[in-house]
């Protein structure tokens, strides 16, 4: 069995070391899978476990391994949505790297379609980013990171504009302005909502929206030279805020993996 060292970011929650101060934290193990089912120790990640959880097994999630360093986080921003929620939620959990173009056998048995995120809850594997933070957010309240309904489609829109515009081929073909018309309605709202989407706190919808923005960030960036308008301050300011946060600093994927995993679908 080979030893893969991996060096773990720093995961410190300040709303819990005022009472977990000197009770020893559980260690985390990540663990890689390959396409022959061998499976690597890497050394441990410790995460901090809020009281509310009382969660003693750390949550088996199966996560992309990233394409281009070795026993690194890929870049699905599904994933990264669940694993926000985890660390957000201060939830200890274990992530299985999976080499998606080879998908190993014990994978696939669990994941017929084949795709991540996959946790295990209650013995079962449950797939799906939307069905997932649910279950998450019922199984374990607090802190509490629901949004009202009125407000979870906020921003929901922007994800596919931002494809249609990263794959379009045709500067003329309107994907661009449609792209920026949602920024701007995002932009009026946080004007007169924000700084999050519920307000003074990040819900469950501002993590699922912040690893998107995050991938149009970068991939726009790189394939067409293109960013946000200084215009647009209020989705800049929410856009920085976001990535700022240690759960997302913990759980983002590496820049180089956003702009190999949209490759494909710029290249046709």
């Amino acid at each position: 069995m080979s030893t893969v060292k991996i060096t773990p970011s720093a995961a410190s929650f300040a709303t819990s070391i005022k009472h977990l101060a000197g009770i020893q934290l559980p260690r985390l193990q990540n663990t890689i899978f390959t396409s022959n089912s061998t499976k690597f120790r890497a050394p441990r990640r410790a995460f901090t476990v809020s009281m509310a959880a009382s969660l003693d097994t750390p949550l088996e999630v199966c996560v992309k391994q990233s394409i281009t360093t070795p026993n690194k986080l890929g870049d699905c921003p599904f994933t990264q949505r669940v694993l926000l929620t985890l660390e957000e939620k201060q939830l200890p959990y274990d992530m299985k790297f999976v080499d998606l173009s080879n998908k190993p056998d014990w994978f696939l048995k669990i994941s017929p379609e084949g795709k991540v995120p996959l946790i295990k809850l209650d013995e079962k594997w449950v797939p799906d980013s939307d069905i997932i933070t649910q279950a998450l957010e019922e199984k374990f309240p607090e802190p509490p990171l629901t949004t009202p309904p009125e407000k979870a489609s906020v921003g929901s829109k922007i994800f596919p504009k931002f494809v249609a515009f990263l794959k379009s081929k045709d500067p003329s073909d309107g994907t661009e302005q449609a792209l920026l018309d949602e920024l701007t309605v995002f932009n009026d709202y946080l004007k007169e909502n924000g700084p999050f989407i519920n307000g003074n706190e990040v819900s469950a919808a501002d993590l699922s929206l912040g690893p998107k923005l995050y991938h149009l960030e970068i991939a726009l960036g790189h394939y067409k030279n293109w960013s946000i308008p200084d215009s647009l301050s209020y989705v800049k300011s929410y856009m920085k805020s976001i990535f700022s946060r240690e759960s997302f600093i913990n759980t983002r994927a590496l820049k180089e993996d956003v702009i190999e995993g949209w490759r494909p679908k710029v290249m046709g």
